[in-house]
């Protein structure tokens, strides 16, 4: 880096410290490290939700239908083009000389073997959207349930391509563009400019020094409720699939009461790995999350219809990138019952778990270049869906096509469709009782990683903030996803995705803003390391 480029560096280092110093001291007789105003009007903000939604269910439950309807209404095409920028941004940073930056400077070296590197990307692609959706989603397209993709006639050989190519299209290169995108801004600002790792940092090109201030303020607290919404999404869903699955094994009323008292039992083990830290805590359940999920896996495969799983893999590549382009369009859709229920849904998804999986994925990416980062965080995450998706979704539309079980019915319930599609495989109670294992520690993973992101947000970028602050957070996930079920009713799966659509609309604005900044940040740290290599080859 150049003289220029290293004195501002320590700059803005500087003018952090200050600041980041002043906090220090900060910490309430309770134990927690209070980033004002971050931490307080974001507790607050949930914590008025939480209780108003509890209050007042029906009128919840009114609201959040209005919210989700009114937001589908106008700004259906916003999440659609926002998302379709950041991935084009992503490939054209991929692509350009700006690729050859590294993360931690020039000299840096990967703190992870790629091996080790790219598991952990792999482990973050799983979760309990995989578990849940796994044989639903394709399912879903291939049955008409919430409508079909692009109005392909149901339960159709053209069908069911598209139903495994749409699924693909939701889990592919668009949404693990908007994890890269944050991964990339938290990285690089962290890792080459020395500022915190918070996503207020990434806005230093175009806020300066006003980014220790309100406008920071605001980015912060708009990424910490967007994710705890895109946490309880999660969460909500999870709790509905295991109460479910509980009820198809044991004959246990999948109520609402049960699914709260699951909440509250699974939040109870989030707080215990909180306590037990990182090693013994997230780790240990990452590793347990990988094994469980490999085994279900390789089960389905074996004990399912093989040889069309097999196939199933290259027409589901070949049908997302037949039909990326046309699901990818925002103008004249038909499909409309489809394309509000799925695809809006799940942008606002991705864009409300973006600064969770995007600390994770920076945190872990030191030493790579920007071009080794964005080929592994854009590829591997495809590879993996796939494999996933196909697996699941052709034995439960191989069902459908021979009559077995209870699946050529229809999906009555989206939760019971993964043991309804176990109950016709060997060793029924065996496997389910492994998925529902799964779901708990997948819960348990998500609310203990959530709470340290979270945690390090409303510290203003620390990682080492006490423990009752993580458990603080966790006790909140669990709270807002209960919330949601109770105010969501009957209808809690809608409540689940009204929350999350509305969080993630005011984030999506800031994604925008952050591919601009960032574009700033790389091309500033290029011209500084050609002005270094000329000055090296001219004094060599």
């Amino acid at each position: 880096m150049s003289n220029q480029g290293i004195e501002e560096s320590v700059s803005i280092n500087s003018e952090y410290e200050c600041d980041y110093e002043a906090g220090q001291d900060n910490v309430n007789p309770f134990g927690l490290e209070m980033h004002n105003p971050v931490f307080f009007i974001s507790a607050l903000l949930i914590f008025l939700f939480v209780i108003s939604t509890l209050a007042f269910p029906d009128i919840s439950k009114v609201w959040f239908e209005a919210i989700k309807a009114w937001t589908l209404q106008y700004f259906d095409w916003f999440f659609v083009i926002a998302t379709n920028v950041v991935l084009l941004f992503c490939i054209g940073v991929l692509a350009s000389p700006l690729g050859k930056i590294r993360l931690g400077g020039q000299d840096a070296k990967p703190e992870f073997s790629t091996i080790s590197w790219i598991a952990m990307l792999f482990s973050a692609g799983i979760g309990i959207g995989m578990v849940f959706y796994g044989s639903a989603e394709p399912m879903a397209y291939y049955t008409d349930w919430g409508g079909t993709p692009l109005n392909v006639e149901p339960r159709t050989p053209e069908a069911q391509r598209l139903a495994l190519g749409a699924t693909i299209f939701h889990w592919g290169l668009t949404p693990w563009a908007v994890y890269a995108l944050i991964g990339l801004s938290l990285a690089f600002f962290a890792f080459n400019k020395g500022l915190p790792l918070t996503i207020r940092s990434a806005f230093y090109p175009l806020l300066g020094e006003r980014v220790w201030g309100w406008p920071g303020h605001i980015i912060d607290i708009l990424a910490v409720i967007a994710t705890l919404f895109g946490l309880a999404t999660s969460l909500g869903l999870g709790a509905q699939q295991a109460a479910t699955g509980l009820s198809f094994l044991f004959d246990i009323e999948a109520s609402l009461t049960s699914q709260l008292l699951l909440i509250a039992g699974i939040s109870g083990l989030a707080i215990i790995s909180v306590v037990r830290g990182m090693d013994g805590g997230v780790k240990l359940l990452s590793n347990i999350n990988m094994v469980l999920a490999a085994l279900l896996l390789a089960f389905v495969f074996v004990t399912g219809p093989t040889s069309e799983i097999v196939s199933g893999f290259g027409t589901a590549l070949a049908s997302y990138a037949e039909y990326a382009i046309p699901l990818s369009n925002w103008v004249g859709r038909e499909d409309t019952e489809w394309y509000h229920g799925w695809t809006i849904f799940y942008w606002a998804w991705w864009v409300s778990w973006s600064p969770f999986v995007g600390m994770f994925i920076a945190r872990i990416s030191r030493g790579r270049t920007i071009r080794q980062f964005l080929s592994v965080v854009l590829i591997v995450p495809v590879i993996v869906a796939t494999i996933w998706f196909t697996t699941f979704g052709v034995t439960a539309m191989e069902q459908i096509n021979n009559g077995i079980g209870q699946l050529p019915g229809g999906i009555t319930q989206a939760p019971l469709v993964l043991f309804q599609m176990l109950e016709n495989l060997p060793m029924t109670d065996i496997i389910s009782s492994l998925a529902i294992i799964l779901l708990i520690v997948f819960f348990v993973t998500s609310s203990d990683s959530g709470s340290l992101v979270i945690d390090a947000i409303t510290a203003g970028g620390r990682t080492d903030a006490p423990v009752s602050q993580r458990i603080f957070w966790a006790i909140l996930q669990g709270l807002v996803a209960a919330a949601l079920l109770v105010g969501g009713g009957a209808g809690a799966l809608g409540a689940v995705q009204a929350g999350t659509i509305a969080s993630g609309l005011p984030f999506t604005f800031v994604l925008l803003v952050c591919c601009y900044s960032l574009f700033k940040g790389l091309v500033s740290e290029h011209r500084a390391l050609a002005s270094f290599e000329i000055k090296a080859e001219a004094t060599s």
